[in-house]
């Protein structure tokens, strides 16, 4: 009998589990995350034993380009704001919002390519003109489907994420191996971003219903714009501190240097951030639904926590501890260098995913000027520790961005959970 009870209560803890849309969610990311994980590691193996330090660098100077200027897409707090709005205000909102991505995503090809050129004349390499240009062309097919990805999170429905994820995955790993056997070089690592791009149009075209009324409207643009000028600012600070390593070692280091980070930045740290993002961004929709019930959000916020501890620290213990075994088996011995690189980069994901959740908190209830102000602090703080790690190289470089992570992010995290939870602010 008592055994029997035991049995019920296990299988109705886990039934509950289960139907909680966060958990559901995750775990749509977190298995398109899995095949993500799956072909990238056959892509990292072929493209570790096919490029050159001088290849990996300068490919990450491009991507590095892109993943800034991208800030300003999907990330500007346009769409946070179709997942945030009231059901009566969303229809008019979105068709506004539909019209603004195409404003700026058009600006921000033509900035990009501009740009091109004043970047390869810091770098000393004229090779990265024609490739930053290229990569731009992703701005012109993000309005085409961002406002439908806005709906389907509001909707909950991250599965139509999760498949985006899964497909642009297989495809671009695939393209990558084909084209790094024969002998593209860098570009093995440019052309499979712009060419898989199209499979997020068709998915989510597929799964979303929402179409813009085509009539050219930017109705109330100041309410989407003063929402989401806060988020922005702090994406793009993000990923200036995501980056600014990268432009540190690139320039005073040299190329192949910032290769070798490069590389030991993805077979490491990109891993576990890539796992973050796939448990982090679900909390925002998940809060926003529970915002009216106090009780039902701060449960929502806290389970979320304890479900990411569970799964980040021992993933990221575990990979830092393995690194030393399987980067040269796997890698080939020319990476060995990278290994010290790896493991202290690595352990900077800890304290990492728990900021993230607080920054959504703080989204959440409207209170993204703390994140906006946090993140000025945090930047300026770790631009001052990079330029003093640069005295001991590319160490010295991952070492100072281990202890500015570990020193900050967890004030942070503690002080914005009690401020927005504490007092019953929601």
């Amino acid at each position: 009998m008592l055994i029997s009870k035991v049995r019920q209560k296990i299988f109705n803890k886990i039934s509950y589990q289960l139907s909680n849309q966060f958990i559901r969610n995750i775990g749509w990311l977190g298995g398109a995350e899995l095949i993500n994980r799956v072909f990238r590691l056959g892509t990292t193996v072929v493209l570790a034993r096919t490029l050159s330090p001088q290849d990996y660098g300068l490919a990450a100077i491009v991507l590095t380009t892109q993943d800034i200027t991208n800030v300003f897409t999907l990330n500007s707090g346009i769409g946070n704001k179709i997942i945030h709005a009231d059901e009566k205000d969303v229809e008019s909102l979105a068709n506004t919002a539909y019209w603004l991505n195409w404003i700026i995503c058009s600006a921000l090809f033509t900035l990009q390519c501009i740009a091109a050129f004043p970047i390869a004349l810091f770098y000393n390499e004229q090779k990265l003109i024609l490739p930053i240009c290229i990569v731009g062309l992703i701005y012109l097919m993000i309005p085409i489907f961002s406002t439908q990805n806005a709906f389907n999170n509001r909707e909950n429905k991250l599965k139509v994420t999760a498949i985006c994820n899964a497909l642009q995955s297989m495809t671009a790993n695939i393209a990558a191996i084909s084209f790094a056997l024969f002998g593209f070089g860098m570009w093995s690592l440019v052309l499979p971003a712009v060419l898989t791009t199209p499979i997020w149009i068709v998915v989510n075209y597929k799964y979303q219903s929402w179409r813009p009324s085509g009539e050219f409207s930017l109705h109330r643009w100041q309410e989407i714009v003063k929402y989401g000028k806060d988020i922005l600012g702090s994406e793009m600070l993000d990923k200036v501190r995501a980056n600014l390593d990268y432009f540190l070692i690139g320039r005073f280091l040299g190329v192949e240097a910032l290769g070798l980070y490069f590389f030991a930045f993805n077979a490491g740290l990109g891993i576990s951030l890539n796992v973050i993002n796939a448990m982090v961004w679900p909390l925002f929709p998940h809060l926003c639904a529970a915002r009216q019930d106090s009780v039902q959000f701060k449960n929502r916020y806290f389970g979320s926590l304890r479900t990411i501890a569970l799964v980040i620290v021992p993933l990221v213990l575990l990979q830092s501890s393995l690194a030393p075994f399987y980067v040269p088996i796997v890698f080939s011995s020319k990476w060995v260098g990278a290994i010290p690189i790896l493991v202290i980069i690595c352990l900077s994901a800890i304290p990492r995913p728990f900021a993230a959740a607080a920054a959504m908190l703080l989204q959440a209830v409207d209170k993204g000027w703390i994140n906006l102000c946090w993140s000025m602090t945090f930047t300026l703080v770790f631009a001052i520790s990079l330029l003093i790690g640069m005295q001991w190289g590319s160490i010295g470089v991952a070492t100072a961005v281990l202890i500015t992570h570990a020193g900050a992010m967890p004030i942070f995290s503690i002080w914005a959970t009690r401020y927005v939870l504490a007092k019953e602010r929601v």
